[in-house]
């Protein structure tokens, strides 16, 4: 007799169903897990047997066998422990078969037979929904899981509470989902004195997803003008959360099953490595761009990075997708972010002060800023030096204008694109146009065609230049609620890109 129980594997943010089969048969006492299992599935057995005496469940002296299957699948992780010891309790006449083969279950075993929280719940649920079965998860997972209302979620403490389920003698209630997250206390930007240039470009950057990058001498306000940038983002919709919420999942960064609304903020050290920015490692988990999606990368001290981290961002800003491709693991996860730089414009960061400069000025500002190579420099949309705050500046009064007045300006642009791009797939803000549709929404008036081509011919813009300041420019029409980008618009783009 042959029990089956489904679970699932994770590739990228994508959970692929697993069929977990077990036999019991007459032969020398075994028990064997085959179908390419790393390490942690291989022990499963042990945290098994020692559940199941906890039970008061004797192993019984046969041959089990569990097939992970598809067998050439790579399977990784604890959370196998679980359905391979529901398949075992149902080969061996304890629980329901049929009841099993429409369960998808994931789980780590203690060895008392309590279940421990296990990562990537939320992709589970959605795997068991389209397969048209219920989940049984750990109940730390179940406020998690049950996000997903398409599919039914059993929430249990351990092993004991599944088979009093199965059995009629105490039902597991379904789980319910997490809190929504409060919206976090976001700094203000009028805490920032002076600097009204870099907060405009700000502002452009938050409300077309536009790619960012200030240059300036230390204590300007680089880092504190992008730690300002969340208060000024509209939350995530419901779309845009699932996708976050489904990466985090699988990072291990949802608390208590609670899913947020507000957009990611990431901001890794400069010693970071590639697998860390990128993805990778073991398993090949998401990097920081993509732990970014749908919200903001800041990467202060942007020279300081290593020349081949810095390398890898450039398809990624491009595609809005990174394919994370190892001898054991090809997988690819979205990253569609926001990219805040922040550099010194030397090593030494006086560059611009003759007073304090070194010696090899400005060849040494040559060489730091030549770190970032001239096709990531292109991506950019928006280049700005930010110069630094007199002092006197400093006890002038806070007379600026707060987040909130600004975020409600990015909202409003943002509710634009998002009803002039609803029949348009992939596309939600300016940053997304391309080709056709770059034409389509985006082509300035002739007066701003004429400008943009002389600015193009006088500075060799190239194709990918020329097209980013024609997304800035429908971003600041966007702003100004104008339906045209016009002459005026592409001027000011135009002064973002650093010509």
């Amino acid at each position: 007799m042959i029990s089956t129980v489904k679970t699932v594997a994770f590739e990228g943010i994508e959970a692929r169903i697993v069929e977990v089969q077990c036999a019991v048969t007459p032969g020398l006492p075994s028990f064997s897990v085959v179908g390419l299992g790393d390490r942690a599935v291989s022990e499963a057995k042990d945290r098994i047997r020692s559940a199941l005496t906890a039970l008061s469940i004797a192993m019984p002296p046969k041959r089990i066998t569990v097939n992970l299957s598809p067998a050439d699948m790579p399977k990784e992780g604890s959370h196998f422990d679980l359905p391979i010891a529901l398949a075992l309790l149902g080969a061996l006449d304890i629980l329901p078969l049929e009841d099993l083969s429409q369960t998808v279950a994931l789980g780590e075993l203690s060895l008392d037979g309590s279940l421990v929280p296990v990562i990537g719940a939320l992709p589970a649920a959605l795997a068991a929904a389209e397969a048209d079965c219920q989940l049984i998860c750990p109940e730390a997972c179940g406020p998690e899981a049950a996000w997903v209302d398409a599919t039914r979620v059993l929430a249990a403490p351990g092993l004991l509470a599944i088979t009093k389920h199965f059995s009629g003698a105490a039902t597991l209630q379904n789980a319910q989902p997490g809190r929504i997250e409060a919206e976090r206390d976001h700094k203000d930007l009028r805490d920032v004195k002076g600097q009204e240039r870099a907060k405009r470009a700000l502002e452009i950057a938050a409300a077309g997803r536009h790619h960012l990058l200030l240059s300036g001498p230390p204590g300007s306000g680089k880092s504190m003008l992008a730690a300002r940038l969340p208060g000024l983002l509209p939350p995530l919709s419901a779309t845009e959360a699932l996708e976050t919420s489904m990466i985090h999942s699988l990072s291990g960064l949802i608390d208590d099953g609670g899913i947020s609304h507000t957009r990611p903020f990431r901001a890794p050290h400069h010693t970071a490595s590639m697998a860390a920015i990128v993805g990778g490692g073991r398993g090949a988990k998401p990097g920081e761009i993509s732990l970014a999606h749908n919200g903001v990368l800041f990467m202060d001290e942007f020279p300081e990075y290593p020349r081949a981290v810095l390398e890898t961002l450039r398809q990624p800003i491009e595609t809005g997708d990174v394919v994370v491709a190892r001898a054991n693991a090809h997988v690819k996860y979205p990253c569609k972010f926001m990219l805040i730089a922040a550099a010194n414009p030397c090593k030494c960061g006086h560059l611009t002060d003759p007073g304090k400069a070194c010696s090899r000025a400005p060849n040494c500002g040559e060489d730091y800023m030549g770190r970032i190579s001239g096709p990531l420099m292109d991506r950019f949309d928006l280049r700005l030096d930010v110069p630094p705050v007199c002092f006197t500046d400093l006890d002038l009064p806070n007379d600026g204008e707060r987040s909130e007045m600004v975020a409600s300006r990015v909202a409003a642009a943002r509710d634009i694109q998002a009803t002039r791009y609803a029949d348009l797939d992939g596309i939600r803000v300016n940053a997304d146009l391309e080709g056709e549709s770059l034409k389509d929404h985006a082509e300035p008036n002739e007066a701003g065609r004429e400008l943009l081509q002389k600015a193009a011919e006088r500075f060799g813009l190239s194709a990918r230049s020329y097209h980013r300041i024609i997304r800035v420019a429908r971003t600041i029409a966007d702003l100004a609620a104008v339906p045209s980008v016009t002459e005026k618009h592409v001027a000011e783009a135009l002064t973002y890109r650093g010509i």
